[in-house]
């Protein structure tokens, strides 16, 4: 698959491990949400995209719920 900005084929995919904070007045009540996706980054430009697995999706989509109800 070609990068999405500036069509290179160069582009590898990583391991990683990223930490979600909510922003939100009181936020430091919330844990933020652990995610371990892959990564594609294009070696050309440095765009980077990843999909969320579901389970922290559902995470962060409960963490934002609470925090407008707020």
């Amino acid at each position: 698959m070609s990068c999405s900005l500036c069509s290179s084929l160069n582009q590898s995919e990583f391991t990683t491990e990223m930490m979600i904070h909510f922003s939100a007045p009181n936020h430091d009540a919330k844990p933020g949400v652990q995610v371990f996706p892959t990564i594609s980054v294009c070696l050309d430009c440095g765009a980077s995209r990843f999909n969320m697995p579901t389970k922290e999706l559902w995470s962060l989509r409960n963490g934002a719920a609470r925090s407008e109800a707020a």
